[in-house]
């Protein structure tokens, strides 16, 4: 590794000496003293400087910002910092046919969000000045073109002579290496800075924790040098760099990635060595406007002006901890920084919901919600009226904020309505409890304050506040151990899936790529015609293996049994990409026409297919294969996806251009398709689309598939595109009219047209049926569409025709049954309860499923009444007898000839109101099960017994359970011995009597 940096140091030695000019410059400009720091720079000024200094001065590229959301990778709930998008390339990963594949120096400022997992600010928000949800990372990339030196210079330059910071006000820290890893210091940035200049003074080095930058447990990594920046100066405040000092902050970060982290902890030298910088803008802008908080900055304190002008509170005054008097200071950060994360996520298709990153934007908005109505004292609608100011403040750099502004505003409106709601059912819930409680009961139940957090959405603050109110606290490190588990069953269902593929690792992508390895040629998986007699034929492909892939290595051959990675020299396979499932199939190998190699998942790796096989004899590069598509599943699947695309086209046809595809998944079963929409779609609109759609089947029109450059492809009118990055030259799917003709302004048919890299039918006639057999809203403002095809849509109908028939059957008899006795009216809403569970469960179209939903609901509305009113009556009658049996008994312990607790509750009811000071407790044995049902009532405010202790005491003896309140109790046991058990309750309310006494 040492003889590896004096290499690299001599390969830089060059980029030095032909930067001599600059380094005199910079020298130059060391020797300067600044008195103070410069103010003149907006937000948006300094952000522009950023971009356009590597842009004009260094000839990189700039990149607009991804969003929020991360593209492919389930290890992230939001994008975190500004190399995300750049993943793929670090990974070695990056489509060859894409843009990504071409970049080498690029810079932009990307939008960041930590709130939940790994990097989470969310509690620290509003405690201090600094920390936020919502973020710009500013940053330059080298990906295998400069390195340390130059990355160095340009951000000193960029620093001292673009933003006129004073250089004595900065300290640099590098990576002292660290002996475990066996990683030396990096001498070799040390002795970059000392030749700028940079007084040994104010050039510190640090260990793995504050100057060794990894991606995660795995994956790229290496040294990194940060720059720091003294807010007060005239002063060495080197003992202060890393000291947790909030006069002195890091301002920017330089990571030289050069070592990847392998799956046993050892780190191997990266094929090639990148750059990856960041510098948090809000950091930066405080610093440049001469600042100490970033909320006195112009990125925030419109926010603030806007939030006072709205609430009963004195205008923000910038205190914090102890001197922040009632937090209004603290609610005042909160909410400005809130709103920003807000406002962002939902424009990026992140609306609040109940799992992954939309449960985290949901926990942020009722945070947000709760410190504007209860610390700020703001009206309800006023969080949502601040999305306006923030679109002015970031707008100019993110122009999908105002293009956005309605929908987020009525999203977070909705959701804080629903929140409002909440807090007052969840009130209601620790009210209740707190009456269970024993009197000098102070600890509150954790699964309680855990529902209130998982299910109504309380914060965890809350909960702890709204208890701490009533004298009570909470074992917060059980809900914390709650929270770790869940946490770990969310991380357990993200990677169970991943686990189980075979994926290249970078360093065996490099080698392929090294080794001149060419790219898979994947076309033959287009190669497929329409035989006259309306059949697909799938033409043969035969391929040459070019790797095997196991155990993390490339080998030359797999022994029979092992599992492995096949990369072939072509493939009529489609790896899973696009939303549409990976094909299946098998593989045979020249000269054993018997052996069938299973190819179980197609996933693609840097322009390499890799086939995922457990083989069943020995494989060898170099083998010759013949390819044998599952063309039933392929075919399935080709219809689905050109169905995707007619129904994507048949929802903006009823609901306009404003719905957006927000994801899809196309498998040979079923479609499934996210869009943006108000609330779910009504059964007319629900038929109409289904209509729609049936139409373009029925035209059978001509699908046409083109490729054309990229830039081409995106001057197509009308053209529906996702979040995506696309291969240059780019797939183009039309429907019906040809692609040469989408370009002619004179062509005024709308049609579905889409950038799709899928396989597709080449006529919609195939489709043969579709039927929408779900929709629902996912998250406020977004729905979720399962559809089939075919034989399955046909099916779905007829089951729906079936169900129909049941229904309207068992509404006639419904309405021909005058007086039901209990026992038949229990079983007619048996039979509304199993119907309505075969509606609920059973593929049929749903908007018919809507239809019978609503009829099975008023059917069900009308046996509960007619029971209820049975119920009543019978329990009179029970009531009546055993009064005349007992009478005003002080304590009546009795059985009742009855199979309903409802009923035995009932009885019990009526027996109390006729004999209000009697403690009264039933017992039914039921027959032939051998249950016994329990249940018994005590007068309001008698303190000597409560009725759930004493159901408890009674079913507990029977092997059984109770539950209820001090008045009103019931429970369930098994019969073993009826006559003790009415003893025992009879002695257990004498003794309790007796006692009060």
């Amino acid at each position: 590794m040492a003889a590896h940096m004096r290499r690299l140091t001599h390969r830089y030695r060059a980029v030095i000496n032909n930067n001599l000019t600059s380094l005199t410059s910079l020298r130059g400009h060391l020797s300067r003293s600044y008195s103070q720091v410069q103010t003149d720079f907006s937000s948006n000024r300094v952000r522009r400087t950023f971009t356009d200094f590597f842009h004009e001065l260094y000839q990189h590229i700039i990149v607009p910002s991804s969003p929020v959301r991360p593209r492919g990778d389930p290890s992230l709930l939001f994008v975190n910092a500004g190399m995300n998008q750049f993943k793929p390339i670090f990974l070695g990963a990056a489509d060859p046919r894409s843009e990504m594949a071409t970049y080498r120096r690029v810079v932009n400022s990307q939008k960041c969000v930590r709130a939940g997992g790994k990097h989470n600010d969310l509690e620290d928000v509003g405690r201090d000045v600094y920390h936020h949800t919502f973020f710009e990372m500013l940053g330059n990339w080298s990906f295998g073109d400069y390195f340390k030196e130059e990355a160095c210079i340009m951000a000193w330059r960029l620093l001292t002579e673009e933003y006129r910071i004073p250089p004595e006000r900065l300290y640099v820290s590098y990576f002292a290496g660290d002996a475990t890893s066996g990683l030396p210091a990096d001498e070799e940035t040390r002795h970059i800075w000392l030749s700028m200049g940079v007084p040994s003074d104010h050039l510190l080095p640090f260990g793995m924790k504050d100057n060794f930058w990894e991606m995660g447990e795995i994956g790229p990594c290496g040294p990194c040098t940060e720059i720091h920046y003294d807010h007060i100066g005239g002063r060495n405040a080197a003992s202060l760099v890393n000291a947790d000092s909030p006069d002195v902050v890091e301002i920017w970060n330089l990571v030289f990635m050069q070592y990847n982290r392998e799956a046993d902890h050892s780190l191997r030298s990266l094929p090639q060595f990148s750059v990856d910088t960041g510098m948090g803008l809000e950091r930066l802008v405080t610093v440049l406007q001469g600042q100490r908080s970033n909320y006195d900055t112009d990125l925030f304190t419109p926010l603030l002006s806007a939030i006072q002008q709205r609430s009963n509170c004195p205008e923000y005054r910038g205190r914090t901890g102890e001197a922040d008097v009632g937090k209004v200071d603290m609610a005042y950060r909160v909410v400005a920084d809130h709103v920003r994360t807000l406002s962002v996520c939902i424009a990026d298709g992140v609306y609040p919901g109940m799992s992954g990153a939309e449960l985290v934007l949901r926990r942020i908005l009722r945070r947000a919600v709760r410190f504007s109505t209860e610390v700020l004292q703001a009206p309800e609608g006023a969080l949502a009226s601040l999305v306006p100011t923030v679109a002015h403040i970031l707008g100019d750099a993110y122009p999908e904020l105002h293009k956005e502004t309605d929908r987020i505003m009525d999203i977070i409106n909705e959701n804080e309505a629903q929140f409002l709601s909440s807090l007052k059912q969840g009130r209601r819930v620790i009210d209740r409890t707190l009456q269970r409680l024993e009197n000098n009961d102070t600890l509150f139940p954790v699964p309680v304050a855990w529902s209130l957090h998982r299910n109504l959405g309380f914060p965890l603050d809350l909960i702890g506040l709204m208890l701490e109110e009533q004298g009570l606290t909470v074992d917060q490190r059980a809900l914390d151990v709650l929270a770790i588990e869940n946490e770990k069953l969310r991380c357990q269902v993200q990677t169970s899936v991943v686990d189980t593929l075979v994926h290249l690792d970078l360093h065996s992508l490099a080698q392929l790529q090294s080794g001149e390895v060419p790219h898979t040629d994947d076309s033959p998986k287009y190669h497929y015609s329409l035989a006259q007699d309306g059949k697909y034929v799938f033409q043969p492909c035969h391929a040459t293996v070019q790797a095997l892939y196991c155990g993390q290595t490339l080998v030359s051959e797999v022994a029979g049994g092992q599992r492995c990675g096949v990369v072939l020299d072509r493939t009529c396979f489609y790896a899973e990409q696009g939303g549409q499932s990976h094909d299946q199939g098998y593989f045979i190998r020249d000269g054993l026409p018997d052996v069938l190699y299973p190819v179980e998942a197609v996933q693609l790796a840097g322009g390499y297919v890799v086939h995922q096989v457990t083989a069943a004899e020995v494989l060898r590069k170099g083998d010759q294969v013949q390819l044998y598509l599952d063309e039933p599943q392929r075919l399935a699947c080709m219809v689905k996806h050109t169905a995707t695309h007619v129904l994507n086209f048949a929802l903006r046809q009823l609901l306009g251009s404003s719905v957006e595809q927000r994801g899809s998944h196309v498998a040979a079963d079923r479609l499934r398709f996210d869009f943006s929409v108000k609330g779910s779609l009504s059964i007319p609109q629900l038929q109409e689309i289904e209509r729609s759609i049936h139409n373009i089947i029925t035209e059978n029109n001509a699908v046409y598939i083109e490729e054309v450059p990229l830039a081409r492809a995106k001057d197509i009118p009308g053209l529906r595109t996702v979040d995506e990055v696309y291969p240059d030259p780019v797939r183009v799917v039309s429907v019906a009219v040809p692609v040469a003709d989408l370009y002619d302004s004179l062509t005024d048919r709308w049609t579905s047209v889409e950038l799709c890299c899928g396989t597709h039918l080449l006529t919609t006639g195939e489709i043969g049926d579709l039927v929408i057999i779900s929709e629902r809203q996912m998250v406020k403002g977004i729905s979720r569409i399962v559809a089939v095809t075919g034989d399955d849509a046909r099916e779905a109908r007829e089951a729906g025709q079936v169900l129909t028939q049941e229904v309207e059957s068992l509404s006639a008899r419904l309405a021909t049954v005058a007086s039901p006795s209990l026992a038949g009216a229990n079983r007619l809403a048996k039979e509304v309860g199993i119907l309505t569970d075969a509606v609920d469960c059973t593929p049929i179209p749903q908007w018919k499923r809507r239809e019978l939903q609503t009829r099975l609901k008023g059917l069900q509305r009308t046996t509960n009444t007619s029971i209820r009113k049975l119920e009543t009556k019978e329990a009179a009658v029970k009531a009546q007898s055993l009064f005349k049996k007992n009478g005003n008994k002080n304590i009546v312990v009795d059985t009742v000839d009855t199979d309903s607790i409802s009923v035995l509750m009932k009885t019990v009811n009526q027996y109390s109101d006729r004999a209000p000071g009697t403690l009264i407790m039933l017992l039914s044995h039921r027959q032939p099960s051998g249950k016994v049902l329990c249940a018994c009532q005590v007068p309001k405010g008698f303190s000597a017994l409560s009725a759930s202790d004493w159901a408890l005491t009674v079913c507990a003896r029977l092997g059984g359970n109770a539950g209820g309140s001090a008045t009103v109790a019931r429970g369930t046991g098994s019969v073993a011995n009826l006559t003790e058990a009415l003893r025992c309750a009879e002695e257990y309310a004498q003794d309790k009597t007796q006692n009060r006494c």
